[in-house]
């Protein structure tokens, strides 16, 4: 089956807190179109952790075509502007095929490149970034936020002393280029969907039936197999700073399994961190991203099939 050709040049964009049944409804869609499901979650492009961060099921990819999913080793430090190069490949591959591309994910980033651009910073040498990991872990986090007052004072009067991920990308890129990371960000690369070329949804469930979702879904996850995927991850030794280590869940559970805390303490802690995620990413879609219609969850089919007939 093929897109109405009138929504050729058009896409779907669903995004939404986590377990706020985005994938349900993104599935729909694609079945009624023949459009092809396209991940927009910065943890579920990682092979290794399918079950922990509640990636579609092998029955439901059989359904409909899904890309970028599962598509990255957890030891590759994937970032937007990688996603966004893979987005592009597809969805010029979908239009091509006359199919509906539906964007689908959680990360605000992803869709903020998708419909505003990126800044055109270019990749770290390998080199650079282990470098300044390894200044990291000798020196601390303040003293590599007190080089990044003095080799981008932009960069260190925004970020918090104690954030290691960021302060280190900075000092990544402006080691690696020459150039704050302000000065990129000035310098950026076009929206693949510019406006008027997407309809965008923002799932917004009431919060306690969420927080509720959220819980329950972390037990089921536990039940899945979710220890035994984050002890699989755990033993390859990978750096902790990697994006696929901090994934919600994967820090505590680590933790359990060198026995520092319980299989229940970890649980609670991984569903508390998934409750902050959920409501940071309320705040970051009604700021970042106002062109989002929000709706229920239960009313997004009708939505969708009066914009997409």
């Amino acid at each position: 089956m093929q897109a109405d050709s009138g929504l050729l040049d058009k896409a779907v964009l669903i995004a939404g807190p986590t377990a706020s049944g985005k994938s349900a409804v993104a599935l729909e869609l694609a079945q009624r179109t023949g459009g092809v499901v396209i991940n927009t979650d910065s943890m579920q492009v990682y092979r290794d952790l399918r079950i922990i961060t509640a990636r579609p099921t092998a029955g439901e990819e059989a359904l409909v075509p899904h890309r970028l999913y599962g598509h990255v080793d957890a030891g590759v430090n994937f970032s937007a502007g990688a996603w966004v190069a893979d987005a592009a490949n597809v969805l010029g591959e979908v239009r091509a095929q006359g199919r509906l591309p539906i964007f689908i994910g959680g990360s605000g980033l992803y869709f903020k490149a998708l419909t505003r651009g990126l800044s055109a910073v270019p990749p770290i040498p390998p080199d650079v970034r282990d470098g300044v990991r390894a200044r990291l872990e000798e020196h601390g986090v303040e003293a590599l936020h007190a080089e990044l007052g003095v080799r981008d004072p932009v960069s260190a009067e925004r970020l918090k002393p104690r954030d290691r991920t960021r302060i280190a990308r900075a000092l990544e890129v402006v080691e690696a280029t020459g150039r704050p990371l302000p000065d990129w960000h000035r310098d950026g690369l076009p929206p693949l969907l510019p406006p008027g070329q997407f309809h965008a949804l923002f799932l917004a469930p009431e919060r306690e039936q969420l927080y509720a979702r959220i819980d329950a879904r972390f037990g089921a996850m536990l039940d899945a197999g979710a220890l035994e995927e984050v002890a699989a991850l755990a033993a390859r030794g990978l750096d902790p700073l990697l994006p696929a280590m901090k994934a919600h869940g994967v820090p505590a559970l680590i933790r359990h399994l060198k026995g520092e805390t319980s299989r229940e303490e970890a649980a609670e802690i991984g569903r508390a961190d998934t409750r902050h995620y959920a409501k940071r990413q309320f705040t970051w879609f009604r700021h970042q991203l106002p062109e989002f219609e929000w709706v229920a969850p239960e009313a997004a089919k009708e939505q969708l099939e009066t914009l997409i007939p």
